[in-house]
């Protein structure tokens, strides 16, 4: 089953898709946020629709002691959003340090950081769900 990872900021969503088979996350796209949630959650759903997924998993961005912040809370709103606007589950896994672990990658690779940030949010949304895919049970049992 593929799977759909998504990074929620406020300016930008990062979009990850996981091969047919359910192993392998890859960076996809960034959406600019629009006006409205209506117009950001129409977009993931034409994603969902495209690659045929069968999840969609939201980064939960908990504080380093694991509790949720006004910002997890954001996301918890929104996820309620979604799951009433795709077709498909839609489960949360906690994201406290994709953005900095794809950060640290791309800086690995030499990438300068206006190159980091045009990508960035994509590649922590593939950090989100290969961790989520290589987790015990993954949502497949």
């Amino acid at each position: 089953m593929r799977a759909v990872g998504v990074d929620l900021g406020s300016k930008r969503v990062g979009v990850a898709v996981s091969d047919p088979g359910g192993i392998l996350a890859s960076p996809h796209s960034v959406l600019q946020r629009g006006p409205s949630h209506d117009d950001d959650h129409r977009r993931l759903r034409e994603i969902v629709e495209e690659v045929d997924a069968g999840v969609v998993v939201v980064g939960l961005p908990l504080s380093l002691d694991g509790s949720r912040g006004p910002a997890a809370r954001l996301v918890e709103d929104e996820v309620d959003e979604l799951r009433a606007a795709l077709p498909v589950p839609v489960e949360v896994y906690d994201e406290r340090f994709t953005t900095v672990t794809a950060d640290r990658s791309m800086q690995e690779r030499r990438m300068k950081a206006p190159a980091r940030r045009k990508v960035v949010d994509r590649v922590a949304a593939a950090v989100l769900l290969q961790a989520w895919l290589d987790g015990p049970g993954a949502g497949r049992g």
